[in-house]
């Protein structure tokens, strides 16, 4: 496959082979980061299943975020940032030179903690993805894509009438919801959500979880979520971080019920974090 070198053509056709379903979307080999000198992650090995939650848990500063930001190359922004090992996108490495950086965030899209909206109309904040990708021929495609994203992100109703209003006058969750339909507009593969409701009072925070709930059916998602109880209620996988390891990695229901490790026992029951 030419997908992260061009344009992810065949992405698609792939995707729908049962066969090519089952193999992990990501898989991460041997992934170490340093900033500097100061190591973050050491030897994190992940396979990221395609169509589930994948939630990233663990104490502050334990590498969580920076594991997600290797995803889609966020780090390259980091000027001290270094990064090893083996990601790979459908099978393709994410970090070869031939990688078009572009066309890897078209497919692997982020939502980051606090919403950011650029300072455009709610229309302009979500055409702005397929107008820089060429992905529309006309208005009329374009306004399909507006609608569609709106309305998967739960959106479309609060603001049909107001498309060309600012984006930065809705509210903290709407905002949110916002940026997840931004996201999506592009029609990426993988969405990164970066602790996407920790600015939000707790009914924007229900209103995103059923939002990611129901994007699992298109979309591969992984979250990095403070909440031990939210990765309970979202994720169907989940890996805890510690100290920049990767201690352990599974089933939600089965990591949070009978983990094999004392780290992740001690984190879950409050003992560390």
């Amino acid at each position: 496959m030419n997908n992260i070198v061009t344009e992810m053509s065949g992405a698609a056709s792939v995707q729908n082979k049962p066969a090519v379903n089952k193999a992990p979307i990501f898989t991460a080999k041997n992934v170490d980061v340093y900033y500097g000198a100061k190591q973050a992650l050491d030897k994190i090995n992940l396979d990221i299943p395609r169509n589930k939650v994948t939630s990233l848990i663990g104490p502050s500063g334990c590498g969580k975020s920076t594991f997600l930001r290797c995803l889609n190359r966020m780090n390259d922004l980091v000027d001290i940032c270094r990064v090893e090992g083996d990601i790979q996108l459908e099978g393709q490495d994410i970090y070869a030179p031939e990688v078009d950086v572009v066309a890897l965030r078209q497919h692997v899209g982020m939502v980051f903690q606090k919403p950011n909206p650029f300072p455009k109309s709610i229309y302009d904040n979500i055409a702005y993805g397929p107008r820089i990708h060429g992905l529309t021929s006309s208005k009329s495609e374009l306004d399909d894509i507006v609608e569609w994203s709106l309305q998967r992100a739960g959106l479309w109703k609060e603001v049909s009438d107001r498309l060309q209003e600012p984006g930065t006058g809705l509210s903290g969750g709407q905002q949110q919801r916002l940026c997840i339909a931004r996201a999506i507009a592009v029609r990426p593969e993988v969405i990164l959500m970066d602790e996407p409701c920790s600015a939000l009072d707790p009914i924007a925070t229900a209103t995103i979880e059923e939002l990611i709930d129901e994007l699992r059916e298109k979309f591969t998602i992984v979250i990095v979520t403070h909440s031990m109880q939210q990765a309970a209620r979202v994720s169907q996988r989940t890996a805890f971080f510690h100290l920049g390891n990767l201690v352990e990695t599974g089933a939600t229901k089965t990591l949070f019920t009978s983990p094999e490790d004392e780290r992740t026992q001690n984190y879950i029951t409050g003992r560390i974090g």
